[in-house]
């Protein structure tokens, strides 16, 4: 995935962060439910993680490159 353009990392970012605050709600409310999926949340906060990686990656790229 190749994203170059200001604005379209600026819509990706507010993409993924609305996937991973769903998904931290989501986690929440299975993680608290009873007979719940170990293994389905393992997976979910994977998802997470990956998705956090993403946001932060995404935001390195806005932060304008300065020559020393």
């Amino acid at each position: 995935m190749q994203v170059q353009d200001h604005a379209e990392i600026v819509h990706l970012l507010a993409e993924l962060r609305i996937e991973h605050r769903e998904l931290d709600a989501f986690i929440a409310k299975l993680a608290s439910g009873i007979g719940r999926d170990e293994l389905q949340l393992t997976r979910l906060k994977k998802r997470k993680l990956l998705l956090k990686d993403n946001i932060a990656r995404l935001e390195s790229k806005l932060i304008p490159d300065l020559d020393a």
